[in-house]
């Protein structure tokens, strides 16, 4: 007599096989395990988890430093002699090792959710090392060459504070299944102590990080001051070639107040506007006096800077990547730009009656003007005809016999000071870098009356956490950016923000409690039912057990014929991976 043995077709767990086969290359059903992770991959996990928040860090870092990233490119320029965007690889790497790094982190969570042990492909560490030690040398390199950036990040969270802690206390409530999961199972009970006091910890840190949380865009709205005025830095050098006419033209076109550039003294005395210490950057020099290329900006005179071109370079380069959208009249105009003199500059702003701020670099001690550069700085003002009014003076050298020759120019510091030592020196105004002044230092420069001018500002963001902070001017290499800023970009009143963030901790609270009530009641049934069907994964069968292959083939056919005699599983996947003829044995049946 033959009897046919039924049996229980496994359904195909395609999304599990995917997890566990990417994280840790187990795509085999037997290859899979529910036992602890072993401490070795605890400690993998940790790694991981530690790239993934310096990554975090270093891509916010990043993201918020665009503002300044025409700022990083020069310093890179200085170091190398030759121009190229360095963000562009930065960015590339910094996005594909943070998105594969919080890939995998991803895959480890629903490791955890499953009850699946942990098990990290080496592969899989090797990225993760080359992406933790790649990142830690990018840290250690802007710390050598620009550490001053840095400061953007806490600014940055001003901004972004209250809505980077949303997020955060709606990715930690979710987590809260995992954990509660992750309780409910386990049948250890200093586990489940440590791991609920750990999750409750960071969770009830987050429902109280607002109490620390300050930003100067949380404020009764009708206290905010004017709109700031914006300065062109340079003119408008996102859409034409830096401290060219041209240049200025554009940013007055973009309703600017004032103007700002970078004064060099030539050899003959005619001042004239240049960042560079020398010419290779912005002028055609290497074509004209391919000898002299090397030499500083103020060796040449005035003759000679007129026979360069300071326009074809960015079309060349495309240093804002704003060239595609220029017009073939635009590109004429600029691919004709000469070295602008300060007169020349003077003479616009008159026209048009913006403000000049200019820095004035000093010739090198061996230079025929080295004594003569405030008098011929002082005669190119003069003889440009603007009002005194209008010139914003900014070198500290000889300041007392500046005042005796050109009493009505308005006397600007360029470094940070008191207000009181301001005051004594006769000092209006104040230029400093955005990160130089706190909330605090700019309500006490407002408060005794000196216009606080902050560069460089080309972010929104950055312009509107400054407009709520009260500063009075900006100075801006992206005119036509905050040009479209009629208003702060968010301004919330303190009663709203309160209700804002005490609604979203009641919200998590009581989704997490009802997360951990359901997990309990769902493993508090299943224990009382009583079903503790078979599982088959529990048998270790993992390749990285040695065992010769005889005695794996002997295992699998034991797991086969205990599901058949069981009638609980599926033998059809079992057979199929060992060479077995499935039809045969379902067939065939099994004799009594």
């Amino acid at each position: 007599m033959v009897k046919h043995q039924p049996l229980q077709v496994y359904e195909r767990q395609l999304c599990l096989s995917c997890i566990t086969g990417i994280y840790g290359c187990r795509w085999k059903r037997y290859q899979r395990s529910h036992d602890d992770t072993t401490k070795w991959e605890l400690l993998w996990s940790l790694i991981l988890l530690f790239t993934f928040c310096l990554l975090l860090v270093w891509f916010y870092f990043w993201w918020e430093a665009h503002n300044d990233y025409n700022e990083f490119n020069w310093f890179l320029y200085n170091r190398s002699g030759e121009w190229s965007d360095g963000t562009v690889p930065i960015l590339a790497t910094t996005a594909a090792g943070f998105t594969y790094i919080t890939f995998l982190l991803v895959l480890s969570l629903c490791h955890i959710a499953l009850g699946q042990q942990l098990n990290l492909h080496w592969l899989h560490k090797i990225g993760v090392i080359a992406a933790l030690l790649t990142t830690i040398i990018g840290v250690i390199s802007v710390n050598q060459t620009w550490v001053q950036e840095w400061d953007v990040i806490p600014i940055s969270l001003q901004a972004t504070g209250p809505f980077l802690h949303i997020g955060a206390l709606a990715a930690v409530t979710a987590l809260s299944w995992i954990v509660a999961g992750q309780v409910a199972r386990t049948e250890k009970t200093m586990f489940q102590v440590v791991v609920v006091l750990l999750y409750l910890s960071v969770l009830l840190g987050l429902y109280v990080v607002p109490l620390y949380i300050t930003s100067p865009c949380i404020m009764d709205p009708n206290t905010l001051k004017p709109r700031p005025d914006v300065i062109g830095h340079q003119g408008a050098p996102m859409l034409a070639p830096e401290n060219t006419l041209w240049s200025f033209q554009q940013a007055l076109q973009m309703n600017v107040t004032g103007l700002e550039a970078d004064v060099a003294i030539s050899v003959d005395g005619v001042p004239f506007l240049m960042h560079d210490l020398t010419l290779r950057r912005t002028t055609d020099v290497g074509n004209v006096f391919s000898d002299r290329q090397t030499n500083e900006a103020s060796r040449f005179n005035w003759t000679d800077l007129q026979q360069l071109n300071a326009g074809q370079w960015f079309l060349k380069d495309d240093p804002f990547w704003t060239v595609h959208a220029l017009s073939q009249r635009e590109k004429d105009l600029i691919s004709n730009q000469s070295v602008c003199s300060l007169e020349q500059l003077l003479k616009l702003a008159s026209h048009h009656n913006s403000t000049v701020v200019f820095r004035l670099r000093r010739p090198p001690p061996e230079h025929p003007c080295y004594y003569s550069w405030i008098n011929d700085t002082l005669q190119a003002v003069e003889q440009s005809g603007v009002p005194q009014s209008l010139v914003m003076w900014t070198p500290d050298e000889h300041r007392a016999q500046v005042r005796q020759l050109a009493p009505g120019l308005v006397q600007t510091s360029v470094e940070k000071r008191s207000p009181q030592s301001l005051q004594q020196n006769g000092i209006s105004r104040l230029l400093l870098r955005y990160n130089q002044a706190g909330t605090g230092e700019i309500r006490d420069l407002s408060e005794a009356r000196i216009n606080l001018t902050l560069y460089t500002v080309n972010e929104p963001w950055l312009y509107s956490v400054l407009w709520c902070s009260g500063v009075s001017s900006v100075s801006s290499e992206a005119p036509h950016i905050l040009r479209k800023v009629p208003y702060p970009v968010w301004l919330m009143r303190p009663s709203e923000y309160c209700l804002m963030w005490v609604s979203a901790d009641l919200v998590s609270f009581a989704v997490v409690i009802g997360i951990f009530i359901l997990q309990n009641y769902h493993m508090i049934r299943y224990r009382m039912s009583g079903m503790h069907s078979y599982n088959p994964e529990q048998i270790m069968l993992s390749a990285a057990v040695r065992r010769s292959s005889r005695d794996i083939n002997v295992m699998k056919e034991k797991l086969i014929f205990s599901e058949v005699r069981n009638g609980v599983g599926s033998a059809e996947e079992l057979y199929g991976d060992n060479g077995y003829d499935y039809d045969y044995y379902t067939n065939q049946g099994i004799s009594q």
